[in-house]
């Protein structure tokens, strides 16, 4: 089977599921993002020492090698990515009926129920969305809050930003954008929301310059709208639009409204509400008073819905996914379909089809 790797984690986006198909009986080959070259090295020189070509091998390369790559006619074809890459994958393994599973992104919501603590909410938010500096397809992407409590989030926000990362340029703790074509896309996100009159208000405990870094300081919208880019493409930053409601019932319907996320955080320590919003919605997973920790249960099956992917591995879910069931039957030596072959009226062949039809008119009783 073949593996399509990103850059953003690497090493978990590659082992994980090479390990579900050694278990399902497969060999492998990995497709390793040109964007993390030494970690994709690194896993290379590993596999070519502890496995032969003909079980498992990572190639590496630019755009050119991928695409040709997804063409390959393997068994079974697993991406990671953008949903718009997802889109051109399944288009590529068509040619070969290879079937695919499809881990993609899109916009994960999170709701926050208005009996929930702020602060804890923010401290739990903000470490999600911290890490990787928010590139993660799980990362929540956009925050549903009861309208009056919408400038309590912020403060409690911005205090956790600010206590985790007082400095940021120089700071090996807060990740930088992957690529300046990545800083630049998020940059004018930014700019597109300002003028259409989002309000920005930007987290930089240091007042640091970020002129010449690929990092970005934190930055929460208000104001926002379905006019802005920055609700209609996946962020993949540290970006935070907010969206205040004013009953539970409204977050819903935003939520239904919009693509099926890969996933859906919801804060609330009441357990039947929390039920009623997981049966209410749909999302490729979910985390209840938690965001991002789903993918680390191993058990659990991981994968999106609709725009945010098909198919879903980990655990058993990844043994079932990347293997095919054979069936197989093996008759003994009596020969019982003769008792009903021709010339039809037989004895047997009457036995059954009067157990038939008495079966049917028990049903219709």
């Amino acid at each position: 089977m073949g593996i399509v790797v990103p850059w953003n984690f690497p090493t978990f986006l590659s082992l994980n599921p090479l390990a579900a198909a050694f278990a399902a009986g497969n060999r492998a080959m990995l497709k390793v993002s040109e964007f993390a070259p030494k970690t994709g090295d690194v896993l290379k020189e590993l596999i070519e020492t502890n496995f032969s070509d003909d079980e498992a091998m990572v190639i590496t390369g630019g755009v050119e090698v991928a695409s040709e790559f997804t063409k390959l006619p393997f068994d079974h074809l697993l991406f990671t990515g953008s949903t718009n890459i997802g889109r051109m994958v399944m288009r590529a393994a068509a040619e070969n009926l290879t079937p695919v599973t499809l881990e993609l992104g899109g916009k994960s919501p999170t709701i926050v129920h208005d009996s929930f603590p702020m602060e804890e909410a923010a401290s739990r938010i903000a470490f999600a969305k911290a890490l990787n500096a928010g590139q993660a397809c799980v990362a929540p992407d956009y925050l549903l809050l009861p309208r009056k409590r919408v400038d309590e989030f912020i403060d409690a926000y911005r205090k956790v930003v600010s206590d985790s990362y007082p400095t940021m340029v120089a700071n090996d703790d807060y990740s930088a954008i992957v690529s300046q074509r990545q800083h630049d896309r998020l940059s004018g996100i930014l700019k597109d929301a300002d003028e259409k009159g989002a309000e920005l208000i930007t987290i930089n405990p240091a007042g640091e310059s970020f002129e010449g870094s690929r990092k970005m300081p934190f930055v929460v919208l208000k104001n926002v709208d379905d006019s802005m880019r920055i609700l209609n493409e996946e962020i993949f930053g540290p970006a935070l639009p907010i969206l205040p409601y004013d009953s539970l019932e409204e977050a819903i319907d935003y939520v239904n409204s919009r693509p099926r996320p890969l996933a859906l955080y919801y804060f609330d320590w009441d357990k039947d509400r929390a039920k009623d919003i997981v049966a209410r919605t749909h999302s490729g997973g979910v985390a209840l008073n938690d965001v991002m920790t789903q993918v680390a249960v191993d058990d659990m099956p991981f994968g999106g819905v609709g725009p945010s992917g098909m198919g879903q591995y980990h655990g058993k879910e990844g043994f079932l996914t990347f293997s095919k069931a054979k069936g197989v039957v093996r008759k003994g030596r009596f020969n019982s379909t003769a008792l009903v072959a021709p010339p039809w009226g037989n004895r047997f062949y009457n036995m059954i089809m009067a157990f038939q039809f008495w079966r049917l008119r028990k049903i219709k009783r």
